[in-house]
């Protein structure tokens, strides 16, 4: 019986059987989950944490949690062995052993043994803020480097396949060629344009698999049922090679196989997987395509420049691995930095780079934000508040980039209220705004936010022409904010989760520090007059302060007149942008407060709830004395690091009860707060 006979009539192997477990070195944690292929809102794959011991059979996962077919096998002296993902092993194959488990800001690693080979299973997904098309390609690299653990040479061949899942549907379409050396799949499930799938995937987008032709080593390529691709590259080291006609089969898997032969040295091989949509975003009515295509206006050249695009992406990643892990250890400590590392990818993994996609004008480029795993909004503006700290540092141009479809939509007068609007569509990709006036309400919220976000962009690049554009808007919310700021309606906040309050006392303390970007926007004192104004009124005992009963220490109170607390966030922006709405001794009495009210896994957002957010403990942390900010910065690493969750890095925990240590929420791109400390202490364009 031939091994390619054996893997087909053979029976598949339990799957408790198919792994072998051993010491695992987690460096520098084991975190909830692993980015694997994170670069924007559809590509988005991810290995839970829990999974590694198991690497060989794990299943990848898109950020709602549903399975991705991803899997790697090598062959090691005639023997297959599983490497990654190969949920249902054949007979005659082996697991390969799980030794090392590492992250950085943009690179999941993995090493394992087989036979007398490692293998490291480099996932890298380039980080590039400054660099648009760079950053706008919706590629990840997979690197696979192999040596042998002794002296003697090993006969070698890796393969590589993924399958119709990434499509969201099944694949009802695919295609392959060869263009310059790289090998291309590409499949769609032929969805209608902006429609997704339960789980959120792309249904009209193209997934592509590739790989480029060494000049050392053999590619080859076969699509079909996975059990016959794996068969023959088991049997063979090989596949039907796609310049002897390929036929592109749907309804399986579609791989690559690299023939190494015999090494000894390190050698390497490398796959791209993606997501193409050349109708990326509905802004309005009008398609926005991905930046790159300014350049690369079809899928091979664009994959032909990614690949050779990788010796500038990796020196630009190693750069920023080596900066996030000095500049955070050095600002505060190890834990710090093992958190911006784990929430990089995590934040530009929520954006689309556009420009329009009829003129492909770089002129015209503007970014979109998705609001991940929570109501899935487009450009939601209590997204972009959180996660300022990020642009701020890296790229402040983003955040006029996020912005502009916003302030566009406000400036036509589609949008009937007198505040700003929540978000510009409820359902990425689909940006068409609500002109009748019926999106979720949070006025003084989405206004203060507003001004706060203009005058970090303008103090952040010095460009006060952008925002004159828009001068004929400013007024109106301007006026909002005063009429309504400093005794708020019952409405939400952008914790719409605690519900709805009258008096909020961080929303009025929102329009105060709304108000005084305003001046420093417009130039207008009389704004940041009414601010401190609606400063002194707010600090009054009894109204936005409250003594504790226990220890006597003053605090900011959730709503005037109550006993109740709340994590005042809200007065980080006066701080970053050097505003004087507040007396500076706010800061020290809130830093002196809040260890007072720690819970066992933290401090709750409020003294109603059991859960906190680590955006807003960040926030809090950058104005708190060093004391209390490592009390925020160690109990955030501790809940990232605690093994009790699986999901993408969640910006919401509980701090105590019978969830504590769980997470809520997945993958979103508000871990960008987590560069708070960095933004005040570092200041912009400090990454």
């Amino acid at each position: 019986m031939t091994r390619f006979t054996s893997w087909v009539v053979g029976i598949l192997l339990p799957l408790q059987l198919a792994y072998t477990s051993s010491a695992i070195d987690y460096t520098p944690i084991q975190p909830p989950s692993y980015p694997l292929a994170v670069r924007n809102p559809y590509l988005s794959a991810w290995l839970p944490g829990d999974q590694v011991a198991k690497l060989p059979t794990a299943q990848p996962q898109f950020w709602y949690g549903n399975n991705l077919g991803w899997s790697v096998l090598a062959n090691v002296d005639r023997q297959t062995y599983n490497l990654f993902g190969v949920s249902r092993p054949a007979v005659n194959t082996k697991a390969a052993t799980v030794v090392k488990a590492s992250f950085t800001s943009t690179h999941s690693i993995f090493v394992v043994t087989a036979g007398n080979a490692q293998f490291t299973l480099d996932f890298f997904s380039p980080v590039s803020p400054k660099d648009y098309v760079r950053q706008s390609l919706p590629f990840s690299y997979l690197s696979i480097t192999t040596a042998t653990t002794n002296e003697r040479p090993s006969d070698i061949d890796i393969y590589s396949d993924i399958d119709e899942s990434w499509t969201g549907d099944k694949a009802n379409s695919c295609s392959n060629s060869v263009s310059n050396g790289t090998h291309l799949y590409e499949f769609s499930a032929n969805g209608a344009t902006y429609s997704q799938s339960r789980t959120e995937l792309a249904l009209w987008g193209k997934v592509v698999f590739a790989a480029h032709q060494s000049e050392i080593h053999t590619l080859s390529s076969m699509s079909g049922p996975s059990e016959a691709t794996r068969a023959q590259f088991q049997a063979t080291g090989n596949l039907t090679a796609l310049s002897q006609g390929d036929t592109c089969q749907t309804g399986g898997s579609y791989g690559f196989a690299y023939r190494l032969g015999l090494i000894q040295k390190p050698a390497t091989v490398r796959y791209a997987v993606g997501v193409v949509r050349e109708d990326a975003i509905n802004y309005l009515g009008s398609p926005q395509t991905h930046y790159y295509r300014s350049q690369y206006s079809d899928i091979p050249s664009a994959v032909n420049h990614f690949f050779d695009d990788y010796d500038a992406a990796l020196k630009e990643s190693n750069d920023l691995d080596a900066s996030i892990k000095n500049t955070g250890t050095d600002l505060a400590g190890k834990n710090y930095s093992d958190i911006l590392a784990l929430s990089m990818r995590q934040v530009m993994g929520g954006i689309d780079l556009t420009i329009p996609a009829d003129t492909l004008n770089t002129s015209e480029v503007q970014a979109f934000i998705k609001e991940i795993s929570s109501d899935g909004n487009m450009n939601t503006v209590d997204i972009l508040y959180p996660a300022l700290p990020f642009f701020y540092v890296f790229a402040p141009e983003y955040i006029r980039l996020l912005l502009d479809p916003v302030l566009k939509y406000l400036k036509s007068g589609n949008y009937p209220n007198p505040w700003v609007v929540h978000d510009i569509g409820t359902n990425y990709p689909n940006a068409t705004g609500y002109d009748g006036g019926n999106d979720e309400r949070m006025p003084l919220e989405e206004t203060g936010n507003l001004f706060i976000l203009v005058d970090a962009y303008e103090k952040a690049t010095g460009d006060k022409t952008w925002a004159k554009q828009y001068d004929s808007i400013w007024p109106g919310y301007a006026v909002y904010l005063d009429n309504y700021g400093l005794y708020p309606s019952n409405q939400l906040s952008t914790t719409d989760g605690l519900g709805a309050f009258t008096n909020m006392t961080s929303l009025a303390i929102k329009a105060a520090v709304g108000l005084s970007a305003y001046s420093s926007i417009s130039g207008q004192q009389k704004w940041g007059g009414i601010g401190a104004a609606f400063a002194a009124t707010i600090l009054v005992p009894g109204t936005g302060t409250a003594n504790s009963s226990i220890t006597k220490l003053p605090y900011l109170d959730l709503t005037y007149g109550t006993k109740d607390w709340y994590l005042t966030f809200n007065l980080y922006p006066q701080a970053l942008l050097n505003l004087t709405t507040f007396p500076s001794s706010i800061f020290e009495s809130q830093s002196d407060f809040y260890p007072t009210v720690r819970s066992q896994g933290g401090v709750a957002i409020s003294s109603n709830a059991l859960w906190g957010k680590t955006d807003w403990d960040f926030w809090v942390a950058a104005t708190s004395s060093e004391k209390t900010m490592n009390m925020f910065v160690d109990d955030v690493w501790a809940y990232a690091s605690n093994k009790k969750n699986t999901q993408p890095f969640s910006d919401r925990y509980y701090v105590k009860g019978d969830k504590e240590g769980l997470a809520e929420f997945r993958a979103r791109p508000t871990v960008g707060a987590h560069w708070a400390i960095w933004a005040l202490v570092k200041g912009p364009n400090s990454g």
